[in-house]
This record gives C-alpha cells, structure tokens and sequence, in this order.
C-alpha cells in the first residue's frame, strides 16, 4: 500500500481562509440557535424538523435517515423525535412497507413552526452561500 503524497505546508493565506470560513460558519450557526431558542424549541428540535421536510422525494423520514442526515446516534434521535411529539410538532406512523420501520411525519404545529423559523435563515443561508462561492472560487 503506497503513501499519499506529501503535501506542501498551507501559506498564511491558507490559514485565513480556513479561519474566515470557520467564523462565518460558527456567526450562522450561532445565529440559528439563538433564533430557535428565541422560538421555543431547540437548535436539534429544528434540524430534526428540517430534515423531514428537506427529506428528498417525500415529506417523511425514517429514524435511521434522520440519525445520518444529523450524524447523529440511532438512540439520540430517538429521544430528541419523543421530545417533539410529546411537543405535538411530529409524529410517528407505522411503515407503509415494513410495519417495523418507523416513519416521522410532520403535525401542522411543526410545519408552521419550521415554516417561521426556515424564512428568518433565508438572508443568513443567502449571505453565507455567497461567502461560500467566494472562497471556493478563489
């Protein structure tokens, strides 16, 4: 098995972006936390959320999706989906193809939550794509 090639040390421009590109990334996600805090629910609550409606193909997701799209641990997602039915933002249903899998539906509550807090990232998301577009074509 051969080595990779070694790479030339990063310039101090190099370091300025990484750190740039840190910043603006840690300024948003800051930004959303607060924003979801200010909403009543918290900083997973709406990525949860966020990723049963952005599930591409259909408006549902399965717990074992929802673990990969939040990297997160089968368990953990378990708990933060009981927190938000017992919320009343989602709920749970019975697989449509294999009754042991479980599917997460948004309730109306959450949709009209995520739908609030969704368009007051908008301007955010925008500004941090464009930041994005800069750096990687540079």
């Amino acid at each position: 098995m051969s080595s990779p090639a070694p790479q030339p040390p990063l310039s101090k421009h190099d370091y300025e972006r990484l750190a740039d590109f840190r910043y603006r990334l840690r300024s948003f996600l800051r930004f959303s936390e607060e924003l979801t805090q200010a909403h009543g629910i918290t900083h997973l609550q709406y990525l949860l959320m966020l990723q049963i409606k952005g599930f591409p193909g259909r408006e549902w997701a399965t717990i074992a999706e929802l673990a990969e799209r939040l990297q997160s641990h089968h368990h953990g997602v378990v708990a933060l989906v009981s927190r938000c039915e017992k919320a009343g933002l989602l709920e749970r249903r019975p697989g449509r193809d294999d009754k042991r899998c479980v599917e997460v539906h948004l309730k109306e509550k959450g949709e009209q939550l995520l739908q609030q807090i969704a368009l007051l990232h908008k301007n955010q998301r925008v500004e941090l794509q464009q930041m994005l577009q800069a750096l990687f074509s540079a």
